[in-house]
């Protein structure tokens, strides 16, 4: 009922009219609706926890990781105990002068970060502001800093702690007979609707009403998210109203509504670029994939435009799907970079994978329009990459081969099932697959090494991209000379590699510098731009092959089973995918192999012949046989029950029913890992310890593979025999029949889980009933030694005795 009434509180709230807050008691009181108003109520109270938890959350970030010194004056710009040396606020405007403490390589959601050479300028002159502002108020600021931390410091735990021993479950539930639950339900819907009213209400009215004012209401209403995005606006116009306000309370030296006043700013602040860094920008790399690869699929803006206005919340949420997915992918890509490099070319680049990463700390104290000038770096380089990669490789394809595409991913049926399994296969079954396995990353990092070792060569930079110590590795001395006489060739241009070490060095505050110096050539910058023409060549090449070998090794593999007939193109490039890894990593085997002689290969094929056969065979029962069978009952379970009438016959198809078990049979392994130990999940560990190289083909089709396949054969079969051979025998009529027929997977399915249900509560009775009749009758326990029979059991002394109360 909690739930329920914070629902309808919401409701009440934005509906915008009086009769609604007027008649909001009865409302409460009300049965109408109760299940959605449930459902929403959940939403928001869930909501406030989690904004709680994070506002909390938050507070320790500003605790332990220093307030910027805008917030607190008093902090001193040298302190050992908290902040770095090399400390400089990033100015901007008056209300947001920040002293960033920085981690190694500024890190942040987006993975590239582009930092201008002129930030040293930038860095003297926030110094000469800082300098200033401490010499106007440093005391009294110092003592309301003071003032602050005593606050802080008053925030006693214990007295939390024994509050929180009063409460029991009996307590809040209202078990025990007094009425402190219903102080507690009084509580919580106070508190949830002051952080409705406080937190949505008044962002949204404030930016509907400057929307309506600006004359942007029907735009906004035409994006199918006005709430949304009429909430953000509101939020970002209270930002610019608290900072206003915070310069305000600086000048009039009204000390503790300035603090209140930068806090709330950075609570604000931080909420805003979360926004933009995990919702919009992935966002907008989705749809400019979208855009940029609609020839492939034979597509227009316009059949964008149709679904996005049939499905705008769908729409949105898959393009958020595939730019993060887009990347994820581009910062693993970073980071084998990183594993390749010398240390120090990437510096432009930041490095994810730094222990310091805090990207909160950086939110808190950068200004706002260094977050928008990264932002749109980012912006800029995923979208050059996308055109270099995507776009480029598609007008050169549809020039070169017309007949290649579009790719065909015209479906089978118009069941969103079998969509979902499409996608949902490629992503959790197929990219995983490969990419997770070690060769592949081997591969690629031994690729990308082979490319810099060429590249360095070619162009006379392999000093600055992989190190002198990768050049001169076989001899010591010759390295020592080397390095000497580097550092004589370079007399000119030390001042620059000075500056790049100092950058790098602004750049990696609190952490490691990770800076090699290098050898510089002649005509270096002339050399950089023909290294990034041949890197954007290789990238445009990689991206052809990509393109093109998978998708025709697939279609002409599938040709021999389909003939002329089109299939989806996530099945094609899948199998073209297996077979270009499966063919590379056979002739990486037999490269190994060949040093070693005749009969040592022959040994080798025979061993590795029967292992994979007996792969075979298990990948059969367990990637065959058990999804199929587990596809097929969700199907007889759940699917035709919710979507065919009973005046219709369904329609299987074992292809999809199969690609649906595939995720079912993995959703279901991983939860039977994570859960209690029993039986099942003892043999899937045992077969996942012993690996393809010691697989065990007997154990596994003993122990895993002829349950779990019973198990499901019984349940589909045994539902069909009682429709089909008991039902009509006992003479009922056809339209019964058919019900039966039609019904009986649900119905076995329900009363399984209710027996599950009641088995589990009459378990939970007994331990309920033990446990009261032992608190209230029993009087002691007897400890008693365990002795075996034997011949002197009549000799032999009393065992002690214990008594417990």
């Amino acid at each position: 009922m909690d739930t329920a009434e914070e629902g309808r509180i919401y409701k009440c709230l934005f509906t915008g009219s009086v009769s609604s807050l007027l008649t909001l008691p009865l409302d409460m009181l009300s049965t109408d609706n109760l299940l959605a108003d449930c459902l929403q109520g959940c939403f928001v109270v869930t909501c406030t926890l989690c904004a709680f938890i994070s506002l909390v959350w938050l507070r320790e970030q500003i605790v332990h990781g220093g307030a910027p010194i805008w917030l607190e004056h008093a902090a001193p710009p040298f302190n050992a105990a908290g902040h770095h040396q090399n400390e400089a606020p990033a100015g901007g405007n008056g209300a947001e002068n920040v002293a960033p403490d920085q981690p190694a390589n500024p890190p942040a959601e987006n993975a590239v970060v582009g930092e201008n050479p002129d930030a040293q300028d930038d860095q003297a002159e926030e110094e000469e502001e800082e300098n200033e502002e401490e010499d106007d108020g440093g005391g009294e600021d110092a003592a309301d800093a003071n003032n602050g931390a005593q606050d802080d410091m008053n925030w006693n735990a214990l007295e939390w702690d024994r509050a929180a021993e009063e409460l029991t479950w009996e307590r809040m539930l209202g078990l025990d007979g007094s009425l402190v639950f219903l102080e507690h339900v009084f509580w919580v819907v106070s508190l949830n609707t002051l952080f409705i009213l406080v937190f949505a209400f008044c962002p949204y009215h404030i930016g509907h009403f400057s929307l309506v004012g600006l004359g942007f209401e029907e735009h906004v209403q035409a994006s199918h998210f006005e709430g949304l995005i009429t909430t953000i606006v509101g939020y970002i116009l209270l930002a610019i109203t608290l900072i206003i306000c915070h310069g305000l309370a600086t000048l009039v030296k009204f000390h503790r509504s300035r603090r209140l006043l930068g806090v709330c700013y950075i609570v604000v602040k931080v909420s805003l670029l979360v926004v933009v860094e995990i919702g919009v920008f992935p966002l907008i790399c989705g749809w400019w994939l979208d855009i940029c690869s609609l020839e492939m699929f034979d597509a227009t803006l316009k059949d964008r435009e149709l679904s996005f206005q049939s499905a705008p919340g769908t729409t949105m949420f898959l393009h958020w799907l595939v730019g993060m997915v887009y990347v994820f992918y581009f910062a693993s890509f970073i980071l084998l970079l990183r594993e390749v490099l010398r240390p120090g070319v990437l510096w432009f680049l930041r490095n994810l994978n730094d222990p310091d990463f805090n990207p909160v700390q950086e939110m808190i104290h950068l200004p706002i329009y260094r977050h928008l000038r990264r932002f749109i770096l980012s912006v800029i380089v995923f979208g050059s990459i996308v055109l270099l990669m995507l776009w480029l490789p598609i007008r050169i394809i549809k020039s070169l081969l017309p007949n290649f595409l579009p790719y065909n991913v015209m479906l089978y049926s118009d069941a969103p099932v079998s969509e979902l399994s499409l996608e949902l296969l490629l992503l959790q079954v197929v990219l995983p697959a490969l990419l997770e396995q070690g060769h592949t990353r081997q591969w690629l990092k031994g690729l990308v090494r082979a490319w810099t070792v060429t590249a360095g060569y070619l162009l006379d930079l392999h000093s600055y991209l992989l190190g002198d110590q990768e050049e001169n590795e076989n001899s010591a001395n010759q390295q020592v000379n080397n390095n000497q006489h580097a550092r004589n060739n370079n007399a000119i241009p030390v001042v620059g590699e000075g500056l790049h070490a100092a950058h790098q060095a602004i750049l990696q505050q609190g952490g490691p510098v990770g800076f090699q110096p290098y050898r510089r050539p002649l005509n270096f910058p002339l050399r950089i731009f023909l290294l990034i023409v041949f890197m954007c060549i290789t990238l445009l090449i990689a991206s052809l092959i990509c393109l093109t070998l998978p998708v025709f090794a697939g279609r002409w593999l599938m040709s021999f089973w389909t003939g002329t007939a089109k299939i989806h193109e996530l099945y094609t490039a899948a199998c073209g995918l297996y077979v270009c890894w499966l063919t590379i990593r056979a002739v990486t085997v037999l490269v190994a192999w060949m040093p070693q002689g005749r009969r040592v290969i022959f040994q080798k094929v025979k061993e590795w012949s029967l292992m994979i056969m007996k792969t075979l065979i298990v990948a059969v029962l367990l990637a065959g046989v058990v999804p199929l069978l587990l596809g097929l009952l969700f199907e007889l379970v759940i699917v035709a029950p919710l979507r065919v009438p009973l005046d219709q016959t369904p329609l299987f198809y074992p292809w999809q029913d199969w690609a649906l078990g595939v995720l079912h049979a993995k959703i279901i392994a991983a939860i039977t890992l994570m859960g209690p130990q029993w039986w099942l999940k003892t043999v899937i560990e045992q077969v996942y310890a012993n690996g393809i190289r010691n697989i065990d083909l007997h154990y596994i089709i003993r122990k895993l593979a002829a349950p779990v396949i019973s198990v499901l054969l019984l349940s589909l079969c045994v539902p069909y025999v009682i429709a089909s051979g008991v039902v009509p025998l006992l003479g009922v009529t056809a339209e019964m029949q058919n019900l039966v027929h039609r019904r009986i997977y649900p119905f076995l399915l329900m009363v399984v889980v209710l027996m599950g249900i009641l088995s589990f509560q009459v378990r939970q009775f007994k331990r309920l009933y033990e446990h009261i009749k032992n608190d209230k009758y029993l009087v002691g326990q007897r400890l008693v030694n365990y002795e075996r029979k034997s011949g002197k059991q009549g000799t032999s002394p009393p065992p002690p005795q214990s008594s417990q109360e």
